[in-house]
């Protein structure tokens, strides 16, 4: 008997993206992707949300258990924090296209009432998805990339990415065939998960500084 494997078995979202059109094209097919097993237990397809021409792109990890239930990026309670860390950087939030390396919430089921608990993604799961980012980059076409957080300096920049080590400079680096200049910093998800009060501060005023390294290249 022969067994047909399943398109996630492949781990590649390539034959799911489009050969042409915007991205309202590129949304409505990553809606139906089954390029890696995560959209399993997802509630959707989180996609990218913005307009082509977007001079700054702001690069996450993955979707969090709001965005899974909305279908849109940063609308937890990390996108509230990066929005208002944006603003205080000198980036208007609605200037800026927002995405993830990887489209389908992670999770794992917690007590109590069995909450989705977020689980990073792996390097394949992340590979798998770049397809998707890398089209997002090609329509979008912006002036900087913002790398918020390790998972998305990997998607882009190999595994050998730390965040530590890169954050806070403006970099030029080949990605998909073309010269992007990117800044990277922390995920305001990390901010949340500080000890204290006073270690949240910190946190954030390194994001806002780092975010204002980004708004200086972008005059």
């Amino acid at each position: 008997m022969v067994t047909t494997k399943a398109p996630e078995d492949a781990y590649t979202a390539e034959p799911f993206v489009p050969d042409r059109g915007g991205l309202p094209a590129l949304r409505k097919a990553a809606a139906d992707c089954r390029g890696c097993p995560l959209h399993r237990d997802a509630t959707q397809t989180v996609f990218g949300a913005g307009k082509a021409g977007a001079r700054v792109m702001l690069v996450g990890e993955q979707p969090g258990d709001q965005e899974d239930r909305q279908g849109t990026p940063f609308v937890g309670p990390a996108g509230k924090l990066l929005d208002r860390a944006l603003a205080e950087a000198g980036i208007d939030p609605g200037d800026a296209y927002v995405t993830n390396a990887v489209k389908h919430f992670k999770f794992i089921r917690a007590e109590p009432r069995k909450r989705r608990i977020h689980k990073a993604p792996t390097l394949r799961e992340m590979t798998a998805c770049g397809p998707w980012l890398a089209a997002e980059l090609a329509v979008v076409d912006p002036e900087l990339i913002v790398l918020l957080g390790a998972s998305a300096g990997k998607a882009l920049l190999g595994s050998s990415f730390r965040v530590g080590e890169a954050r806070g400079a403006v970099l030029e680096r080949e990605i998909h065939g073309r010269t992007e200049k990117l800044v990277a910093t922390v995920h305001p998800s990390s901010v949340l998960r500080a000890r204290d009060d006073a270690d949240r501060r910190a946190a954030y005023d390194g994001l806002v500084a780092d975010l204002k390294v980004a708004a200086r290249a972008l005059t």
